[in-house]
């Protein structure tokens, strides 16, 4: 999980995340990570359009958004 945060902040990706909240609720997410720390890591959620900080521990998976480009010949 670490790894993928912290190549998110390197290459600028936006990632999906599927979360689990302290309540037990679970949300799908796009973010886009700005700081990882030990347990924890700052995003901008475009859901609730914030900055937030979830639990690394509380990430079910991450998947990086992937945008195709067309070249026009």
């Amino acid at each position: 999980m670490r790894k993928t945060l912290e190549r998110a902040i390197m290459f600028g990706e936006l990632l999906d995340m599927v979360y689990i909240a302290g309540d037990g609720k679970i949300s799908r997410r796009r973010v886009r990570v700005l700081q990882v720390g030990e347990s924890s890591f700052r995003a901008y959620c475009y859901m609730r359009d914030s900055r937030r900080t979830f639990l690394i521990d509380n990430v079910l998976a991450l998947v990086p958004v992937v945008t195709h480009e067309r070249a026009v010949i």
